[in-house]
């Protein structure tokens, strides 16, 4: 299927312009139904139609999606002088065998959007759009729609326009019931205002985000914990909170998508035009902390972190009692609570926190900045 987002389906190929004899060999028979393929492509136009922006040029029957880099109506009028693309992928790991193994769909679409867009905003670039790859055994209708509104909803807070994608059917490759999703992001960004390690001095202020609880990282080791101790997806547990029957199951707290910040970053970024108050920017995710920290400095400076400036979710000393993990194996594999971390000008370091928070986020001050070797280290 091509049509105005540019959505194709694995099964629309070249075999089919030469039908076998009667009785001989089909695509079908093969394993791949193409017209499943096709309704369910045609079936989520509207739903990818939400996120388009003005940039979207909307063009029937196409096999690509067609975004402008810039847009020239009067109205909206937002010229780049110098504009740099920006892009990146990501999957979501094996986060996906624990929606499988639950049969819940609906979140894990908003962490593919997480992961490649949240990487796309550390360089300080608006989204512009996403493209979505999702393999499969076979076409599942239900399965397949509730991974797309996941898709759709992530683009939609994001502000970027899921333009198009794929959808494979590979019997051979995938189990019945199993599928693996990879998402592409671009962005722009006006390249005097892309992030540059280079502005990072001493006594610039480390502000973190929090996170939404484990994201999608670390989920082998995960995994490796609810065996090891025979834990209960379906069970609420008291550490993990909640008040009796509200109380979230283990699945409920583990598929938590990872939170998105696009917009808020993207928002605090506009409203210092002139101004580079935000010298870096890290997403924090495989590797925690220190691994991720580490890549928006330079070698002539260190990040010196309080471990004790932010809250840490529930459910990182639950699994880490339960898998009796260590310390340092815990800070290396999770975000521990702390989903992104901005590094600001000590002088704007309040006003960029209070305008985080009133965009709906929970920001710590972490540390600061002191000349150093680019190394990440604990505070005493």
């Amino acid at each position: 299927m091509g049509g105005s987002g540019g959505r194709q389906n694995k099964g629309q190929s070249k075999d089919q312009s030469k039908p076998g004899r009667p009785g001989g060999l089909t695509y079908a028979a093969s394993g791949v139904d193409i017209e499943a393929g096709d309704r369910f492509a045609g079936s989520i136009q509207s739903m990818m139609r939400r996120t388009f922006g003005p940039r979207v040029l909307e063009r029937g029957g196409g096999f690509a999606g067609l975004v402008r880099l810039d847009y020239n109506e009067s109205l909206f009028k937002h010229n780049f002088k110098d504009p740099v693309l920006v892009a990146c992928c990501d999957g979501v790991g094996t986060k996906l065998r624990l929606a499988i193994e639950l049969g819940r769909y609906d979140t894990v679409g908003i962490d593919l959007v997480a992961m490649s867009i949240n990487d796309l905003v550390v360089e300080s670039a608006e989204p512009l759009l996403f493209l979505d790859y999702i393999a499969v055994n076979a076409v599942d209708q239900a399965v397949l729609t509730e991974l797309m509104a996941g898709i759709g909803k992530g683009c939609e807070l994001s502000g970027c326009a899921l333009i198009g994608g794929e959808t494979a059917e590979m019997n051979d490759l995938y189990a019945p019931g199993d599928f693996d999703l990879a998402g592409f992001a671009v962005g722009v960004v006006e390249l005097k205002r892309a992030t540059d390690t280079a502005r990072v001095e001493p006594g610039d202020v480390v502000l973190g985000l929090a996170s939404d609880g484990v994201h999608s990282n670390g989920f082998s080791l995960v995994r490796n914990v609810v065996d090891h101790a025979k834990l209960d997806l379906g069970k609420a547990y008291p550490e993990l909170g909640g008040d009796n029957g509200d109380a979230p199951t283990l699945g409920d707290v583990l598929l938590t998508p990872t939170r998105l910040y696009a917009r808020p970053i993207v928002r605090t970024l506009r409203a210092y035009k002139v101004k580079k108050v935000v010298t870096g920017m890290a997403h924090i995710t495989g590797g925690g902390l220190a691994g991720n920290l580490c890549r928006a400095l330079h070698g002539g400076v260190d990040a010196v972190i309080d471990p004790g400036a932010w809250d840490v979710p529930p459910i990182f000393p639950f699994l880490q009692a339960r898998g009796g993990v260590s310390d340092d194996e815990m800070a290396k594999v999770f975000n521990m609570g702390v989903g992104y971390c901005l590094i600001v000008r000590p002088t704007f370091a309040d006003s960029i926190a209070r305008r985080l928070e009133k965009l709906g986020e929970r920001v710590y001050r972490l540390g600061t900045i002191t000349k150093g070797q680019g190394r990440v280290r604990l505070k005493d």
